[in-house]
């Protein structure tokens, strides 16, 4: 009798916190390689430069994104992030301030840190880039199995290994990726159209392609698929610094920003996304601190383990930039994910990490 009990009122509290959420959504956002120090200081004046930067109008580029104090810089450079989610949410990962994040599966390169915030812990078998299908459960694949979310959950990317990543052949996810060409009929008429502008606009990189045809992707599948969970990824940010193009790696990282800025604006005009959207926004791995080595990640650069992440949404309190708060790491965002929308991913993965500190407190 008393297991019986017990294991009634644990169904009843777990129905109350699902009634008390308020998220129905998840708009999950992640841009490659884009550094803390760049999200929490601004624009780096050493990096300014063609010495450095590669950058061959300084001037310009200072005038644009440069100022006095980082807290002006990092404002011009996402005012998204420092205007919104920055007044009504929470952002991770300011050293500066003491809220550490950090990578843990010890590469600090794509693969392994995609792997680790999907799946929810690292996986020492994963060691390089390489477009192998991943033998871990991901939470995305695994949301894509429960009730009411079967069949929602949706991946736009700019790097096509996302999708061994995610493992699509397994987990058959709905996903758009650059570089793709579809067979005729496969894909709606914009998404096919989205890849005729790919075939006929010449890529800078051999396998990737600009970020603005996932921001396009995205908004396609937000008015034909009306998704409970969208996971949108860019990759600019990545390419231009290994080119060592600062002032095109900060123009990318500003592009994000205004995109996810206007995705987030469609999502709370529309009744069914309004005040029932949690954002997730994150990185797969930091980069060198150094003008020398910021073009770099791996783990023989030092500090590119380094990461952030950012959280808004109607079940979140308003903390702001964190500051001398709790360490937190990039396998938590996987649980993270799942525990928004009322599941507990931790049950299905046991060796993931638990959800990220105070993102569930708003009052």
């Amino acid at each position: 009798m008393f297991p019986r009990i017990c294991l009634i009122l644990l169904l009843g509290a777990t129905v109350l916190r699902a009634a008390e959420a308020k998220t129905r959504h998840i708009l999950f956002v992640t841009t490659d390689g884009l550094r803390w120090q760049e999200v929490f200081r601004g624009a780096e004046q050493a990096m300014m430069n063609k010495e450095e930067g590669g950058v061959p109008d300084a001037a310009a580029l200072t005038e644009r994104y440069g100022a006095p104090a980082p807290e002006e810089r990092r404002e011009r450079l996402m005012p998204f992030l420092w205007k919104t989610i920055a007044q009504q949410g929470q952002i991770f990962g300011n050293r500066d301030a003491g809220s550490l994040g950090d990578v843990t599966n010890g590469k600090w390169i794509s693969y392994p840190g995609y792997s680790e915030f999907l799946t929810g812990h690292p996986d020492d078998r994963i060691t390089s880039n390489k477009p192998i299908p991943n033998p871990n459960l991901n939470v995305l694949e695994w949301l894509n199995t429960r009730p009411g979310l079967a069949g929602k959950v949706y991946a736009c990317n700019a790097w096509p290994t996302l999708r061994q990543i995610l493992n699509v052949d397994r987990s058959k996810l709905p996903m758009f990726s650059t570089m793709q060409k579809s067979t005729p009929g496969a894909v709606s008429p914009r998404i096919a159209e989205l890849e005729q502008w790919m075939q006929d606009i010449p890529s800078p990189w051999p396998d990737e392609h600009y970020d603005a045809f996932v921001q396009r992707a995205a908004v396609e599948f937000i008015d034909a698929h009306h998704p409970r969970v969208l996971y949108v990824n860019f990759g600019e940010t990545d390419e231009w610094a290994h080119a060592r193009r600062y002032d095109r790696y900060l123009e990318a990282a500003h592009r994000v920003d205004g995109w996810i800025g206007a995705l987030w604006a469609k999502l709370q005009s529309m009744p069914e996304y309004r005040g029932t959207t949690t954002l997730v926004i994150t990185t797969d791995h930091g980069r060198g601190e150094t003008p020398q080595d910021w073009i770099n990640h791996n783990d023989k650069v030092p500090h590119s383990g380094e990461w952030w992440c950012a959280v808004l949404g109607p079940d979140t309190a308003s903390l702001g930039a964190r500051k001398d708060c709790t360490p937190v790491k990039q396998a938590q965002i996987a649980a993270s994910l799942a525990k928004f929308l009322g599941e507990d991913y931790q049950a299905a993965e046991p060796q993931a990490a638990a959800p990220l500190p105070d993102i569930f407190s708003k009052p």
